[in-house]
């Protein structure tokens, strides 16, 4: 049973996932275990999301399963991280959940921003060309200036963004200097993730047995 996951181990010994967990969690081994099985389930989720633009009809259905089960079997090994707890808690307040293709977050707070990117780069492993941003700008705001201020505080790079819009505000003198950051992941297959990991969260933050296990 060398290097097989928690749910191939309970399948053939008839285990159920959480006990094993108790069992192994302290174990040395079985943290490198974790984390080498979620490094391949986010290298293989990337390729998934690439193949998802070219699947159709019923592959499209199964690849949507398929992001369900990966976002469980991640879950298993993220939910004790930091950075992943407050990523899913930031999108939980802040995030759009009704756009079906897009993980997108906004906020007019520099540090937000540069922690939900580092939520979607470190903890999810997304790589760096699916991370963008757009700004949304007043009328009266330096378009230059405002990319070099979300540029510099956010410690995201120019090639990651991705233009701007241009609002009109609701208060005729109250602006922000550099206007509103969004920051996003155009693809469905994420978004599958995201959300199955928005309902995992709360429900296992409310659990005795979470803070019992750590």
């Amino acid at each position: 049973m060398r290097g097989m996951s928690y749910k191939e181990i309970s399948k053939r010994m008839k285990v159920p996932v959480s006990t094993l967990s108790g069992w192994f969690q302290d174990q040395k081994w079985s943290q490198l275990i974790k984390e080498r099985l979620q490094r391949s389930s986010i290298e293989q989720g990337t390729v998934r999301m690439r193949s998802l633009n070219k699947a159709r009809g019923g592959e499209l259905a199964r690849l949507y399963e398929q992001a369900k089960e990966e976002a469980l079997a991640e879950f298993g090994a993220l939910k004790y991280n930091p950075l992943f707890i407050t990523g899913i808690m930031l999108y939980w307040g802040e995030g759009d959940k009704l756009t079906k293709s897009v993980t997108k977050l906004t906020n007019t707070d520099p540090q937000m921003i540069r922690l939900f990117s580092m939520f979607l780069r470190e903890a999810c492993g997304l790589p760096k060309e699916y991370v963008r941003a757009s700004l949304l700008l007043y009328p009266d705001n330096d378009k230059a200036e405002s990319f070099k201020f979300w540029a510099d505080s956010t410690q995201l790079e120019s090639t990651q963004f991705r233009g701007s819009t241009v609002i009109q505000g609701k208060h005729k003198t109250r602006r922000l200097k550099n206007g509103i950051c969004l920051i996003y992941v155009s693809s469905s297959y994420f978004k599958v993730k995201m959300l199955a990991w928005l309902d995992l969260l709360p429900k296992e933050l409310m659990m005795r047995a979470y803070y019992e296990s750590i």
